[in-house]
């Protein structure tokens, strides 16, 4: 799923890195020619910041995208592009009202989890607001994964559900 993620956002134009402190995932995106940015600390929250700081440093405008998106297309990340080149700050909420995506051009204090996009939100200055299909359904739960696998997009995901045994309503997070 990462990896149809990060193909996505090439398409989209955007430059891809990987923040990571697992020692599998910094082999797998070197193997695929990826900056690698390590974490700060143990988190969604601290990974996030770290990319933050990265880009900060380096006068860059910076995006925090999430990898478990299996229906997200290259022509939402490309709208994404536009909004976020023109200036603006954006966010994306999942249909959980969660956080998938978000972008800025300074400092953020990211508080993720239940319920993190209007934390989020109110903690942006006009931002512009997105959602689209394959910003909308990340996965956090098995009913997820058969929800992404039912969309046509999500066909790609029908063999892993099929083989996996995953049954609709239970209540392990994948």
């Amino acid at each position: 799923m990462a990896e149809r993620t990060l193909e996505a956002t090439e398409e989209a134009l955007f430059l891809p890195a990987i923040v990571t402190a697992a020692a599998d995932v910094t082999a797998w995106a070197e193997t695929l020619g990826l900056l690698v940015i390590p974490e700060d600390g143990p988190g969604l929250d601290s990974a996030a910041a770290a990319g933050v700081a990265w880009a900060e440093e380096r006068g860059l405008r910076w995006m925090i995208l999430h990898a478990d998106l299996p229906l997200i297309a290259p022509e939402e990340l490309a709208a994404i592009r536009i909004v976020v080149e023109a200036g603006a700050d954006l966010i994306a909420p999942s249909s959980d009202g969660g956080t998938t995506a978000i972008a800025g051009r300074s400092g953020f204090a990211f508080a993720y989890g239940p319920g993190s996009f209007h934390r989020h939100l109110a903690r942006l200055t006009n931002p512009v607001i997105t959602t689209s299909t394959g910003t909308l359904h990340d996965l956090d739960s098995p009913d997820d994964l058969i929800g992404a696998a039912a969309h046509p997009r999500g066909s790609w995901l029908a063999e892993m559900v099929t083989g996996s045994g995953i049954q609709p309503g239970s209540r392990n997070k994948i």
